[in-house]
């Protein structure tokens, strides 16, 4: 949603003085809700100038659609935001939304077409690829110390297959029903790919209420045992600090 820089700084410092571990943008330039507006600040630019005003917090994008940056630039723009931020980037990654979704209209706007669900998701693999070969300092490109996990966005088995296969991690709904077979379909393809299954990461995202912020809810429990590690809570424009940093109280109480 529409949001301006100064509200989110000011948002992004409340959250980190309350105790929050990570800050995430999303990837668009429109109000996918608002057939006109003030747009919206660009992620990644906004991911850079937070990176320089918080000091401790995670950032990274939820997620950035593979189509809208050429991978080679984005494995220098995702190194380059390592080295600024001190290594706390988390490099989110995702095959967009469908012809059916509000964000196909931003993407015709971009001129651009919006394929099908098999050729955005081999868009994702092939990023990914392109992104690892360049970190690994091939060609003289900037390599990251250390190389932020990929977290691959993803609401069905295909993506959830792609996370686990070539990424670090994956990021879905908090509320999923199929949350436990995601997650389990992406830990197999992980360990079937040579690595560590327990060091895979799952984040899932949900609205910013009560019930995710008291360790003992059955909401947060239910996170818990399904193994998730990390629970992102979207807070939508106007950004109200004070609300920030009790919700920042709320959940140190609880924990």
């Amino acid at each position: 949603m529409s949001a301006r820089w100064a509200d989110m700084r000011a948002a992004a410092l409340a959250a980190e003085d309350a105790g929050f571990d990570g800050l995430w943008t999303w990837d668009h330039l429109r109000d996918p809700d608002a057939d006109s507006g003030p747009g919206v600040p660009e992620a990644w630019t906004v991911l850079t100038a937070l990176a320089e005003a918080t000091r401790r917090v995670s950032l990274g994008p939820l997620v950035l659609n593979v189509a809208n940056r050429q991978p080679g630039l984005l494995a220098n723009m995702a190194a380059t935001l390592q080295a600024v931020s001190g290594g706390r980037l988390l490099l989110g990654l995702g095959a967009g939304g469908n012809r059916r979704t509000p964000y196909a209209v931003e993407q015709a706007v971009l001129g651009q077409a919006v394929e099908r669900d098999e050729a955005r998701a081999r868009r994702v693999v092939e990023a990914i690829e392109v992104i690892r070969r360049l970190w690994s300092g091939e060609s003289g490109f900037l390599r990251p110390e250390p190389p932020p996990p990929i977290i691959v966005g993803g609401f069905g088995p295909r993506m959830a297959v792609i996370a686990g296969r070539h990424g670090d991690g994956l990021n879905t709904q908090a509320f999923h029903p199929q949350l436990s077979e995601l997650m389990r379909r992406a830990r197999d393809e992980h360990t079937a790919s040579g690595r560590d299954a327990s060091r895979f990461v799952v984040t899932v995202f949900a609205g910013m209420e009560e019930r995710w912020l008291r360790a003992d809810s059955q909401a947060r429990q239910s996170l818990e045992r399904a193994g998730v590690h990390r629970l992102i809570l979207l807070v939508p424009p106007p950004f109200d600090a004070r609300e920030i940093r009790q919700a920042g109280r709320l959940l140190s109480a609880r924990d």
